[in-house]
């Protein structure tokens, strides 16, 4: 099969996991990993993985099909930065949701959904590590099954549920508790995008690191 995966961040830690995924299937696969819809050619799918993009027709019609990997029980949770919003939002329990693309951010028909289980203790890098994997998963199941899947058309669908997350949302309140603001803290970026309070006119950052204390 011709295989590309779409992803705009090419500092998206998911990364390492998609090149690692493509070597393991490079030997039945033409796979290439592209960071802009300039990129992409035609071929038999497209994943969106990480995707910033609003995906065109024009493009989507290069392919047999075009499959998005989207973080939420979909309909509920369109939109962007899905399992920051739910974790935020006290769920310990994230929908990996394989669906069409379509002109509508995360309207299409739905593929497969598997559940990932926390227990809501894990930092940003734990929870990527749980996530990662079902990602690839679906990825399999999507070359093996493309041809014979029974698809679920989404209904009520309306507008994003959630918006995209900026450096912004990461600012701690100083004045509520470490227990207020823990989902907040275990979800941040300590690389990209940090937590950070302000305090008597100056700024600082804030690195959350689990410790083992036996």
């Amino acid at each position: 099969m011709e295989i590309t995966i779409l992803c705009t961040d090419n500092e998206h830690k998911i990364i390492p996991f998609l090149q690692k995924w493509k070597k393991l299937n490079s030997n039945n696969h033409n796979i290439s990993i592209v960071n802009h819809s300039s990129e992409v050619n035609t071929g038999d799918i497209l994943f969106l993985i990480s995707c910033l993009e609003i995906i065109k027709e024009d493009v989507r019609k290069k392919f047999q099909h075009t499959l998005v990997i989207h973080e939420s029980d979909l309909p509920q949770g369109r939109g962007w930065s899905p399992i920051q919003w739910q974790i935020l939002n006290g769920l310990n329990s994230i929908t990996v949701t394989l669906l069409d693309a379509a002109d509508k951010v995360d309207s299409g028909d739905v593929w497969k959904k598997e559940i990932v289980k926390f227990e809501g203790h894990e930092l940003s890098n734990e929870i990527n590590e749980q996530i990662f994997p079902i990602k690839l998963n679906l990825l399999d199941f999507a070359i093996k099954n493309c041809n014979l899947i029974k698809k679920t058309i989404q209904k009520d669908i309306d507008e994003p549920h959630f918006v995209r997350r900026t450096p912004k949302d990461s600012e701690i309140d100083v004045n509520k508790s470490i227990s207020e603001q823990f989902n907040l803290l275990r979800i941040a970026d300590n690389e990209r995008y940090p937590c950070f309070f302000k305090h008597k006119g100056h700024y600082y950052k804030i690195t959350l690191t689990k410790i083992d204390t036996e």
